[in-house]
Parts: C-alpha cells; structure tokens; sequence
C-alpha cells in the first residue's frame, strides 16, 4: 500500500509541478513530461512517449490532459490516470482564480503585460525544441514514411494554411495504413 502512496504521490506531484510551471500550452509540456518520465524517472520508453503524445494530440481536449491521462494510466491504472489529470488540470484552476480576482490589476499594468510578451519568446523558444527533438528522432531512425509526413503537414499548414485538424487526421489514417500494411506483409 505504501509502494502505491509512493507512486500516486510521485505522479501528483510531477503533473502538478510541470502543470505550475509551464506557460504556453501543450507543446511546451511535451518535453518536460519526457524529461520526468522517461528520463528522470524511467518509467516509459522513449518511443512509447512519442506514441502516447501522438495519441493525445489527436483526442479531443487540451494536450496536456490528454498526455497525462496517457501517461498516468500506463503508470498506475485507472486511479494513475485519475490522480494525473487532477495534477494536470489543479494548477491552471488556482492560477486562473487568482488572476480573474486581479483582472482589472492585471490587465492595466505595464509590467504584467512585458512579462507576458517575454513568456511568449520563451514559449517559441521551446516549441521549436520540440519539434528539433521529436524530427530528430524520426531523421536518425530514418523513418521515410514519417520523414514525409512530417514536412507534407508542415508545407500543408505554413504554405496552404491548411486546417491543423485535417492534417492530424489524415496524417493519422496514413499512419494506420501503414501499420496496417506493415502487420499484412509480415503474416
């Protein structure tokens, strides 16, 4: 039971953390979940995460709820998922309290707004980490099919302007299908 509290309480306090201190959305929560659980803690393999986040980014809801539930269901279950979620969502709600009884506060100061516009930067900055990072991995493996995909979305969306959904999911299916493939060719 104790091993369990151990466990529950390790996956709390990771979520609520990367939650708290993370500003920019999804994306950015992405490599810091990898960091803790792949690295740090070792409790998913790195292919493994990119297929969970795969997974997320495509279920409707936020990214970072999604990616935990994932994460918190491989780990511990049903009660894993439920506890990773409540670490997830727990620090936005606290957070969005305080600013919505400061609002007029917020919204008029200078600094406030110049802290914001710096965050922004910093939220580019590691996004592109992301992207460099999870491209990398496809490159090394060259993963032709994936290679393909991935610079048919990027021209689709910042060439064509090409709705992100629609893209995700036919990226998908063509993922399926390959896999699909793939299993037939080795029966």
């Amino acid at each position: 039971m104790k091993k369990n509290l151990n466990l529950y309480w390790t996956l709390f306090s990771s979520t609520f953390l990367l939650s708290a201190f993370t500003f920019g959305g999804g994306y950015v929560i992405v490599p810091l979940m990898k960091k803790k659980f792949v690295d740090q803690l070792r409790w998913i393999e790195e292919e493994e995460m990119l297929n969970m986040i795969a997974i997320a980014q495509s279920s409707p809801g936020a990214l970072a709820v999604n990616a935990s539930i994932m994460v918190g269901y491989k780990i511990a279950g049903v009660w894993g998922a439920i506890i990773s979620s409540f670490g997830t969502i727990l620090p936005p709600l606290i957070i969005l309290t305080v600013i919505s009884f400061f609002y007029h506060e917020f919204r008029d100061n200078r600094y406030i707004r110049a802290m914001l516009k710096g965050m922004q930067a910093g939220v580019a900055a590691v996004i592109t980490d992301v992207v460099l990072g999870l491209s990398g991995n496809v490159i090394k493996k060259r993963q032709v099919l994936s290679m393909a995909i991935m610079v048919a979305a990027f021209i689709a969306v910042f060439f064509f302007d090409i709705n992100v959904a629609f893209v995700i999911l036919i990226s998908g299916l063509i993922g399926a299908l390959a896999i699909l493939l793939t299993q037939e060719e080795h029966s």
